[in-house]
């Protein structure tokens, strides 16, 4: 019996488990770095706490604080494997794609330079890698994960995307927007990215979906910053991300 339209997608996320052999795990960290100054050594202190093989990547997007400076000593001091910067400032998600076209790990994962999410939660965003269950975890600050108090309209405009988005992939995340995602490296690497700023998630994601990807979600923690303390995303970015769902989602 030949397999009706509905049926087709489906088909992928059929198959067996596809595990990776602990010894053989090489997680590839993409740090994108803007004016990080204060936090980038300690980011860097906290990646390397956690015990796995790791390529750390690093791209400054052209700072204007001193954190190059700060960038060229760690990498002397061993702590960065690939450094690289921009000529000019091009934003987060083209940070991303550098970093990416760099990495050779078999797993790679965004890590942002300023404090909010914690790698101390990477091993379970990479064992339903590991184990051979998924090709992509996302890292979810609404799955009871322990979480700073902040924006509520945040939360609102956040849940208000990611119900957008899953309308748009028919996929049922509860975190679209979170910088936490694990992907297989060769997937991730074959996916044609070009967002430069924040729309990085909602492209990504619609990339995934649109590759039948099997995708997991696990809970995370999460330390937001107040704009004080240094946040960077704001309304105009959530009016962008809006269209680049629609955009990735029925235009790409």
């Amino acid at each position: 019996m030949s397999a009706t339209p509905n049926q087709v997608p489906a088909i992928p996320r059929m198959r067996g488990r596809t595990p990776i052999a602990p010894d053989d795990l090489v997680l590839s960290v993409l740090v994108p770095v803007y004016n990080e100054r204060s936090s980038i050594e300690l980011i860097l202190d906290q990646v390397h706490a956690v015990a796995v093989r790791k390529q750390v990547i690093c791209v400054d997007d052209r700072s204007t604080d001193g954190t190059w400076d700060k960038l060229e000593r760690l990498k002397t001091a061993g702590r960065i494997d690939v450094l690289l910067r921009h000529d000019v400032n091009r934003g987060k998600g083209a940070a991303i794609r550098t970093a990416l076209a760099a990495s050779t790990g078999n797993v790679v994962i965004v890590q942002d330079a300023d404090l909010e999410y914690d790698p101390a939660d990477w091993p379970t965003l990479l064992e339903p890698i590991v184990d051979g269950r998924a090709d992509a975890v996302f890292g979810s600050r609404f799955l009871s994960g322990a979480h700073r108090v902040l924006y509520y309209w945040h939360s609102v405009g956040n849940g208000v995307l990611t119900m957008l988005s899953n309308m748009a992939t028919n996929l049922n995340l509860t975190d679209m927007e979170t910088c936490y995602k694990a992907i297989r490296g060769d997937i991730a690497r074959s996916l044609r990215l070009t967002s430069d700023r924040f729309g990085f998630e909602p492209e990504v994601t619609a990339r995934l979906a649109r590759a039948n990807v099997r995708i997991f979600e696990v809970p995370i923690s999460y330390a937001g910053r107040t704009y004080a303390e240094g946040k960077k995303i704001g309304w105009r970015d959530g009016v962008a991300a809006f269209w680049h769902i629609v955009r990735f989602n029925f235009f790409a």
